[in-house]
């Protein structure tokens, strides 16, 4: 099973799974094809939308791992 950490690039989550973009979404990122998202870390992406990036991590690998 695949797992996320905070410091992956949002573009590398996206490659592993395409099926996390809905997590970006709610957070705000809706511009996923964008340069940021293929170089700005989860965690930095967060910090940027306000969002507890270790809240989204665990939402995130808990719908990986289904």
């Amino acid at each position: 099973m695949a797992s996320i950490t905070k410091d992956m690039i949002i573009g590398e989550i996206l490659d592993m799974d395409e099926t996390t973009a809905p997590y970006f979404l709610e957070m705000g990122m809706h511009c996923l094809g964008c340069p940021s998202a293929r170089g700005e870390t989860l965690e930095q992406a967060c910090a940027v939308h306000g969002v507890d990036a270790d809240q989204l991590v665990e939402k995130i690998n808990q719908h990986l791992a289904k």
